[in-house]
C-alpha cells in the first residue's frame, strides 16, 4: 500500500513505506521516545528535509501544519511545532505493521493521544493555513442518497 505525501508548495508523491523509510536519516527503536511501545521508527522533521532536499525544493520555509488520514478516514491536523519528536512507526520485529499498517505516526509531545494515528495513507504539509490547536476526526462524508433518504 502506497502512501501520498502532499505539500502545498506545488508538489506531491506516492511512496512505499520501504521509500521512505530508506529516505529516512534518523532511525531508532520507537522505546526511546514512547516508552513501552515496540519497533522501529523513524523521525518525521529529519524526514521530512530528507524528502524536500530529494525533490530539490528548498526548505528553507518549514511548513505551518501536517495533516495526515488514515484508511479509515481519521484525520489530525497538527500544528508544526507540536511535532518536534514526532515519528512514524514502519515496522515491528523486522515485519511491516500488523498494526496500523502501512506506518503509524506517534507524536509524543502532542496535545491528545488522539495524534498518534494508525494506518497513516495521506500526509499533507502546509505552509500558509494558520492552524494554532490540534484537530483530530473522521471525516464526514455522506453520499447524495443517503441525504435524500433522511430528508
Amino acid at each position: 500500500m502506497n502512501i501520498t505525501v502532499y505539500d502545498d508548495l506545488g508538489g506531491s508523491e506516492q511512496c512505499t513505506v520501504a521509500e521512505m523509510s530508506s529516505l529516512a536519516p534518523n532511525h531508532f527503536p520507537l522505546k526511546e521516545r514512547v516508552p513501552g511501545v515496540e519497533g522501529q521508527a523513524f523521525e518525521l522533521k529529519s524526514w521530512y528535509h530528507a524528502w524536500m532536499n530529494k525533490r530539490q525544493v528548498n526548505t528553507d520555509r518549514e511548513p505551518v501544519l501536517m495533516k495526515v488520514e488514515a484508511v479509515d478516514e481519521f484525520q489530525a491536523t497538527i500544528p508544526w511545532n507540536q511535532l518536534n519528536q514526532a515519528v512514524f512507526l514502519y515496522e515491528q520485529d523486522g515485519k511491516p505493521l500488523q498494526k496500523g499498517f502501512p506506518i503509524r505516526l506517534y507524536v509524543p509531545d502532542g496535545s491528545s493521544e488522539c495524534l498518534n494515528v494508525k494506518s497513516v495513507v495521506t500526509i499533507w504539509f502546509e505552509y500558509d493555513q494558520t492552524v494554532n490547536e490540534a484537530s483530530y476526526g473522521f471525516k464526514n462524508r455522506i453520499s447524495i442518497d443517503e441525504l435524500k433518504m433522511n430528508k
